[in-house]
């Protein structure tokens, strides 16, 4: 389904029980929603699930780089109000983790809990310079360029050599990506800088990660923010590299289906 919203036009999905509490999944680079298909079988009889695509990735519409945090998170603002949506479970993955950081930050009365998955919440040096380099390689080469070095870099040696055929539909899903939309999100990444905000999150709020991510979201990074947001803890995922949901996605499901009933039933 599409739906104007904040100036573009947006692609989402709604899936589970319309009289349970939304939940809403946003997310990251090169992702579209089918990411999140095997968290929607876990979840669709306890909430009312919202999957959209960022600005530029996916389906949604793309407008020229660069775009910021602030920006995403406004497209999310637009897409809840469009839909009617006053208030969600909100979670991510990689950049739309950090998107739901800086969601809990300046607008935490949206929000019933939050659970950021493999992120980060402020850009340093060492790591940007790793996405300036990507954006140079998208800019002269389009998105086949970085097909490869993204897909190997999201999941550990033994899941790749143990499922080819998942790592090839995830190799399509990168491929699905516009180069205008690619350069607009990974300019929004690394200007992320909501780390010293986080005390101000009002939510409940549970951190995850692959146990085996050393780049993307690494287990002492995860610990580092879940200690500055009010009461919030991490959680491992184990078995699991960067995109955790994918690798170990009953190992996921279990560790998230339990936060979010918890938080529900109060």
């Amino acid at each position: 389904m599409f739906i104007e919203a904040n100036g573009i036009q947006m692609h989402y999905e709604l899936d589970g029980n319309p009289n349970r509490p939304w939940l809403t999944m946003v997310t990251g680079i090169t992702n579209d929603t089918t990411m999140w298909v095997d968290q929607v079988a876990a979840l669709k009889d306890d909430f009312h699930i919202l999957r959209y695509d960022l600005r530029g990735q996916g389906k949604s519409s793309a407008t020229p780089a660069p775009y910021s945090i602030e920006l995403l998170s406004a497209d999310l603002i637009a897409l809840w109000d469009a839909l009617g949506i006053q208030q969600s479970h909100l979670t991510g993955l990689g950049l739309g983790a950090s998107i739901a950081l800086a969601m809990g930050v300046h607008h935490s009365e949206r929000l019933l809990s939050l659970l950021p998955c493999c992120c980060r919440a402020k850009m340093v040096p060492e790591f940007a310079a790793m996405w300036h380099q990507l954006m140079a390689t998208v800019k002269q080469g389009g998105i086949e360029a970085i097909v490869e070095n993204t897909a190997q870099r999201w999941f550990s040696e033994s899941f790749k050599q143990a499922y080819p055929e998942k790592l090839e539909a995830v190799r399509q899903m990168i491929r699905g990506t516009s180069t205008e939309g690619y350069l607009g999100v990974v300019s929004a990444f690394v200007g992320l800088d909501v780390e010293d905000q986080l005390g101000q999150i009002k939510v409940p709020t549970m951190l995850m990660g692959g146990a085996e991510d050393k780049v993307g979201g690494p287990e002492p990074i995860m610990r580092e923010i879940a200690q500055k947001i009010p009461n919030a803890y991490y959680t491992p995922v184990p078995g699991a590299a960067h995109i955790a949901n994918l690798q170990n996605p009953a190992g996921f499901n279990e560790i998230m289906k339990s936060f979010l009933l918890k938080v529900s039933q109060g």
